[in-house]
């Protein structure tokens, strides 16, 4: 698909793949796919904290792209990064600046579940769009009505193909697997992961006794004997996802399967998904760890060919819901 890329003369002068300190080898692995490199931005911290940025070479008139997943303990020091550099391309007149977001900053809250709470998705879309963001690609969304949070163009991806080709692979007998949506809220995007596999669909209907926990109340559908896959967008904690794989083995599942795009992994995740009786748990990389910190039962898989694509398409002018088909397009 990029082979032509060298006829492109403007592409080599204009395109700019820059990174933020969040995901580096996410970002080499897209720039490498594009035929570009990743260099020139400058990035630091003054001894009170506070993050410097500078390009060390000239964007005028270069259409910039900036990876950064915005996630972990230092999810605001990313979040002003970003705001940071977009604001440093667009005072030195960058034709066009992306923020490549595999990762979503603040995407759960999205509304106000509570009296007096702050629809802190809608913030984060502001705040990018003021430092001078003209385009956002990202990877998942929690809901996908963050994307009206924004007066830009969004281009949402979703790692939904990945994961079906991925258990594709696997040869699974379709009549005996069954995807399961952790809650109604994933379940329309768990629907067309069944049905791009050719199986059944089960939803788990769970409440929230209190922030940040949940406590799966029973399983909608028929998962007795059979492999089950369960797919979201995220695992944080993994509390709730261990309740849910619980309640499977409980109601009579057989071998249990774990995809999510983002494994964010907070505090006893990784230990808890580990010991949990599943087979194996599949993330991507958008959201970045060390070698062998995952611990057997873990394994990655790439978006960066998909990223790269987008990217490519977006750079030049052609259509970017041609990549997976429409059927996965959420």
């Amino acid at each position: 698909m990029y082979e032509d890329l060298d006829k492109l003369v403007p592409m080599k002068k204009r395109l700019r793949i820059y990174t933020g300190s969040s995901n580096p080898k996410l970002a080499a692995d897209i720039a490498k796919t594009l035929g570009v490199e990743v260099e020139g931005l400058v990035l630091e911290q003054f001894a009170n904290g506070e993050i410097y940025a500078r390009f060390d070479e000239s964007v005028r008139g270069c259409d910039v792209f900036f990876v950064q997943s915005i996630v972990g303990q230092n999810v605001n020091d990313l979040l002003m990064e970003t705001l940071i550099v977009a604001d440093a391309a667009t005072r030195a007149s960058a034709r066009s600046i992306t923020a490549v977001l595999p990762h979503y900053a603040y995407a759960r809250q999205d509304r106000k579940a509570a009296p007096r709470e702050p629809i802190t998705a809608r913030l984060v879309a502001n705040l990018l769009e003021t430092a001078g963001v003209d385009r956002v690609i990202t990877l998942d969304l929690h809901q996908g009505q963050i994307e009206g949070f924004f007066d830009i163009p969004v281009n949402h991806l979703t790692a939904l193909p990945l994961f079906g080709e991925y258990y594709r692979s696997r040869g699974f007998d379709w009549d005996s697997t069954v995807v399961v949506s952790p809650d109604v809220g994933r379940a329309k995007a768990c629907k067309k992961l069944s049905d791009d596999l050719g199986c059944s669909l089960a939803i788990a209907h769970k409440g929230r006794p209190r922030h940040n926990a949940a406590e799966v109340m029973g399983i909608i559908g028929d998962i007795k004997d059979k492999t089950c896959i369960i797919n979201d967008d995220m695992i944080d904690t993994a509390g709730t996802l261990c309740a849910a794989i619980k309640e499977l083995k409980n109601l009579g599942a057989g071998d249990i399967y774990v995809c999510a795009t983002h494994g964010i992994f907070s505090g006893p995740a990784i230990d808890r998904l580990n010991d949990a009786p599943i087979v194996e748990c599949v993330v991507t990389d958008a959201v970045p760890h060390a070698d062998g910190e995952l611990g057997p039962k873990i394994k990655t898989i790439s978006v960066a060919n998909e990223i790269s694509e987008c990217i490519y398409h977006v750079f030049t002018d052609t259509s970017v819901s041609g990549m997976v088909g429409g059927r996965f397009n959420l």
